[in-house]
């Protein structure tokens, strides 16, 4: 755990990435896993990944997101995108495939699953897309841990044009919209304003809270 949290520790919101060094595969495989192994509401997983590696692409996307030259000069785009809306063929995919791949079912199980088909599709889309936001959010972050583990500088933007990104990934049309973005490179040996400053986070007295 000491390693972990001295990893934590080296991490910063990089803003000046080396545009000669791009992230192995191999990392790259496991920051993503990462964040497809999260936790999610209910186990829905509403949200996808996608990770944008053409130039050209990425170029587009720059200026939608206020010219953040992160997109660009690191090797990976991540895009986290979330269902825009709780539907019962997705609530039943989910549990179609959890069923198939624990080799059946049981009541209690079945009978969670009609109370979702009850409760989600009922609710207004926006409602269910911001739930399935959060649920993104639960993801970024474990990506986010596993990157500082993997020494690969992770910084994550909402500044950005969410419609403009949408329709430059064709996202409204496979029913997701995109909530953060997350480019992956290597921190510049120069140029970055944020790079050597002190890690500054509230005490642990002031952050936690006991109740005994």
């Amino acid at each position: 755990m000491s390693e972990l949290l001295n990893k934590l520790e080296w991490r910063y919101a990089c803003k000046k990435m080396d545009p000669t060094q791009s992230v192995p595969q191999d990392k790259v495989d496991r920051i993503v896993e990462a964040a497809r192994l999260a936790p999610t509401s209910s186990g829905l997983q509403p949200f996808e990944i996608i990770v944008v590696t053409n130039a050209a692409v990425r170029e587009q996307i720059k200026p939608k997101a206020w010219g953040q030259a992160q997109i660009t000069d690191g090797s990976h785009l991540l895009v986290f995108a979330a269902w825009d809306n709780y539907t019962a063929d997705r609530i039943n995919m989910m549990f179609d495939l959890t069923n198939a791949q624990r080799g059946g079912t049981n009541e209690g199980w079945e009978n969670y699953r009609q109370m979702l088909l009850k409760n989600y599709p009922a609710r207004t889309p926006e409602v269910n897309f911001e739930h399935a936001a959060r649920q993104a959010y639960i993801g970024l972050g474990a990506s986010l841990i596993a990157a500082a583990f993997e020494e690969v500088d992770a910084t994550p933007m909402e500044g950005f044009d969410p419609k403009a990104v949408d329709e430059i990934l064709g996202l409204a049309a496979r029913g997701l919209r995109s909530v953060v973005i997350v480019p992956l490179g290597y921190r510049a040996a120069e140029g970055d304003w944020l790079a050597n400053l002190k890690k500054v986070r509230r005490p642990t007295a002031q952050f936690v809270t006991e109740v005994k």
